[in-house]
């Protein structure tokens, strides 16, 4: 049976998502369970699996920001019947060399998402395919051009920010832009020919052009604008020794840099990190705390559990925010919000950035519980199956970046809480005790705090009890 492929709603907040990286093309065979492609929101990156078996019919939106349950792809048997589902104005089976145009599939997705597509097409009207070192295209549109020995750099891309479709690619073979006789040029090469104002068919070379070839053509060769990037020459049009030195210079310095999009993930952080510097006065406090008692209790109970100081500080954390609550607050307007219960994120790192799931009710659990629920988020994380209700609701976070071996760091504030403990690397350090030089595994402690909820005496009380718990870890047990 047919099955109409929708964004699924990853948590109760979630309105929209990106879909990105399809793991199948169309026509692919396609098995319960297999991973489609990817789902990106301003929390977190899901793989999105096959609900049902059968063949990707369609795929009816490539890449890009759209609402929950908006259509995504179909997918069916070989010979099934798919108009009911498809898009109004669009075909299962469009004719042979032809794919459904963007518009078409736009038409039957609602005025919004009719609108942004039909805004990405007139985006990508003047934007040519193949300015760029690297070609965007989707993988169908890259398998048919190989197919139909079709050059991506000379295809005019229809879809969002001028990427190249299947059908750009079919639409191109048909009508024969490619020219008599066919050119054949690097992605580099169109780039650096685009920038001189060179018009490739114009090198003549058997085998495909490179580079080099387009940096010699325009040395001493005539040259035919082909847009706004011409290279003013002669009257002639001949380019200039002079002018082909000065584009080159300026193509060769824009190659020595490569430019890569943010995911939906890193420009969420980019955008949190810059508002949380924006909205708080924060204020980082440090303070060196002996870690032998907290060494020793991990090596007792080494044998029943493996606990990590991560673990040992949220531990630590919770039943010191229970005695400062303003600690534990957040701030919503003019009011200052208590939360009787502490709830710890914890910092993740990730390949493609930094996720904060949260230990709920931190203080009603014994160390055990909270190295059980940190190892499962951490690897939860590291698989892309958090939750959005994962990573929602902290009071407090804690930050270990010991383990890369930094001593002291500043914190940024995770919104709209009003402090974050950084917790720092354990380092041997000769220190004077009884007029005696002894060497003591000392770890530097970073709080950084909201000014506006909490004065430097408050924060400099709770680092105080942050440290007898860590160098008398039995307080705990009170």
């Amino acid at each position: 049976m047919a099955e109409l492929v929708v964004l699924p709603k990853l948590g109760l907040t979630m309105t929209e998502g990106t879909v990105s990286n399809w793991r199948k093309s169309k026509g692919d065979r396609v098995e319960q369970g297999d991973i489609l492609f990817d789902v990106e929101t301003d929390k977190i990156s899901n793989e999105i699996e096959a609900k049902t078996g059968g063949v990707l019919r369609e795929i009816l939106v490539e890449e890009g920001t759209v609402e929950v349950f908006h259509p995504l792809a179909i997918i069916a048997d070989a010979d099934e019947d798919i108009s009911a589902l498809l898009p109004a104005g669009a075909s299962g089976n469009p004719p042979e060399g032809e794919a459904a145009s963007p518009r078409s599939v736009a038409s039957g997705l609602g005025s919004s998402g009719a609108k942004a597509v039909a805004a990405e097409e007139e985006a990508a009207q003047d934007e040519p395919a193949a300015p760029g070192g690297r070609i965007k295209a989707s993988p169908l549109a890259r398998r048919t051009a190989k197919e139909l020995d079709v050059e991506l750099a000379s295809v005019r891309g229809t879809g969002p920010q001028g990427r190249i479709t299947d059908g750009d690619v079919r639409r191109h073979a048909e009508s024969g832009k490619q020219g008599s006789p066919k050119v054949r040029i690097s992605p580099a090469a169109a780039k650096e020919a685009a920038a001189l104002g060179i018009n490739p068919a114009d090198i003549h070379k058997d085998g495909r052009i490179m580079k080099e070839d387009v940096r010699s053509y325009a040395a001493g060769t005539e040259a035919v604008p082909v847009g706004p990037n011409q290279v003013p020459g002669s009257v002639s049009g001949t380019v200039s020794p002079e002018a082909a030195a000065v584009s080159s210079n300026a193509s060769l310095q824009e190659q020595a840099v490569s430019r890569v999009p943010m995911s939906a993930m890193r420009r969420v952080i980019a955008k949190r990190m810059r508002e949380s510097v924006d909205i708080s006065p924060a204020v980082t406090y440090n303070m060196r705390v002996d870690t032998s008692a907290l060494a020793a209790l991990r090596q007792q109970l080494r044998d029943s559990r493996k606990i990590t100081y991560t673990d040992l500080m949220i531990a630590i954390a919770a039943k010191a925010l229970q005695e400062h609550p303003l600690l534990n607050c957040s701030i919503e307007g003019n009011d200052l919000v208590l939360h009787k219960s502490v709830h710890i994120g914890v910092a993740v790192g990730l390949e493609g950035g930094l996720v904060v799931p949260v230990v709920r009710n931190a203080h009603r659990k014994g160390l055990g519980e909270i190295s059980d629920e940190v190892r499962s988020l951490a690897s939860a994380a590291r698989d892309n199956a958090l939750t959005p209700a994962d990573m929602t609701g902290g009071t407090f976070t804690i930050t270990n970046l010991g383990m890369y071996g930094m001593e002291s760091f500043s914190p940024i504030i995770n919104q709209p809480e009003v402090a974050i403990l950084g917790v720092n690397a354990i380092v041997d350090t000769p220190v004077a005790v009884g007029g005696e030089v002894v060497v003591k595994p000392l770890m530097n402690l970073s709080l950084t705090a909201d000014h506006r909820a909490v004065d430097g005496a408050v924060a400099a009380q709770f680092m105080q009890r942050i440290k007898a718990y860590a160098e008398n870890p039995a307080l705990l047990l009170l």
